[in-house]
């Protein structure tokens, strides 16, 4: 009797995202979303030299030591990579673990510009280094005449580098950034804070959806702080829960995403397809995570699961993803190997039709 033929093991992938509270559980669907698409293409495409390619995926809650003990739950597992993450904070941990263990981890969403404090060979990121995006978010602010601008901000290493960078490229023209500090003032305080101050925008760098939309729906519905721009520029209105939750209140809110003006066929197509995957407009986030898995599934398919060879070839590939080719090379702000020339928008939401963007500047 003839054995059986045993079908190839498959080549695993970690996975790493917050798909629950108090991480930014939304975000992390839409991550995973991408992720889980590339891969079932890859698939459906013959794999990984004849082997299926899948997802260990873990939860990592926005919490660093969550994400670094899941590094070594997958690397034990014998995972080839590993992808994802949102949060700058907990990537952070994720880049300086995989980068300990010789694993390589292509960070898809987290913008922190110091995601290591060395230069990590193991680690790239498709995500614009933080003071890339905040710089052109910064850009439009003073184009449309706000040089005095307060930031609301929760203690967090991301928001303190944002504020940095803002008070920067704005005092270099002429204006300045007031930073009130949450939790230790209320959403009427802040409010108290702007009427008296000569701040012409409010920017919200604070977790979504709690105490940003408090502090939205606070400004919104004071009248001495009528014609005040609130932005956002961490991204927090991409999301369907901002207009389910804010309504019209939420339109009119600047902020940054990570698209092309155009998307071309191949990214078309992943939009339709993230779209049926998602029963939702697919975000920035979501396209981050398919491209993720496309730059993955092509370095396994060059040099299958050696760490070595994979940390060798980022500077060497160029992948076509849904957001246009993707390579990468070394930058010393950040410490990593990174796309190059990822796209950078800022937009809003329509306040005729908030579930319409309009792209208000490019960088």
């Amino acid at each position: 009797m003839e054995k059986a033929e045993q079908a190839p093991a498959p080549v695993l992938i970690g996975a790493l995202a917050p798909l629950s509270d108090p991480g930014w559980a939304e975000a992390g669907r839409h991550l995973l979303a991408g992720l889980e698409l590339a891969v079932e293409e890859v698939n459906a495409d013959g794999g990984v030299r004849g082997s299926p390619l899948e997802l260990a995926v873990r939860d990592t809650a926005a919490d660093p030591a969550r994400a670094v003990a899941a590094v070594d739950d997958l690397a034990g597992l014998g995972v080839a990579a590993l992808a994802g993450e949102y949060h700058s904070v907990v990537a952070r941990a994720v880049a300086a673990r995989a980068d300990a263990l010789g694993l390589p981890f292509l960070c898809s969403s987290a913008v922190l510009d110091a995601l290591t404090e060395q230069p990590a060979e193991h680690v790239a990121r498709l995500a614009p280094a933080q003071s890339r995006g905040w710089r052109t978010y910064a850009d439009l602010l003073l184009a449309a005449g706000h040089r005095h601008v307060t930031v609301a901000r929760e203690p967090s290493a991301y928001w303190t580098a944002g504020t940095r960078i803002l008070h920067d490229h704005l005092t270099a023209h002429g204006g300045g950034v007031t930073a009130l500090e949450l939790p230790a003032l209320t959403p009427a305080d802040v409010c108290d804070a702007l009427a008296a101050g000569r701040s012409t925008a409010l920017l919200l760098l604070l977790g979504h959806p709690e105490p940003a939309v408090s502090v939205v729906k606070a400004v919104r519905g004071d009248r001495r702080l009528t014609g005040l721009l609130i932005g956002a520029p961490a991204g927090q209105p991409e999301f369907a829960s901002w207009v389910r939750l804010l309504g019209g209140d939420g339109a009119g809110v600047p902020f940054l995403r990570y698209l092309p003006e155009r998307l071309g066929p191949l990214g078309s197509r992943v939009e339709q397809a993230l779209r049926l995957r998602l029963d939702a407009e697919p975000s920035f986030v979501a396209f981050e995570g398919y491209d993720t898995g496309l730059v993955l599934a092509h370095l396994l398919r060059s040099h299958g699961a050696d760490p070595a060879a994979i940390a060798a070839s980022w500077p060497r590939i160029a992948v076509e993803g849904s957001r246009g080719e993707m390579r990468f090379t070394r930058t010393a702000e950040t410490g990593v190997w990174q796309w190059t020339h990822p796209p950078v928008q800022v937009v809003d939401r329509d306040p005729a039709a908030p579930a319409r963007f309009r792209v208000l500047h490019t960088g």
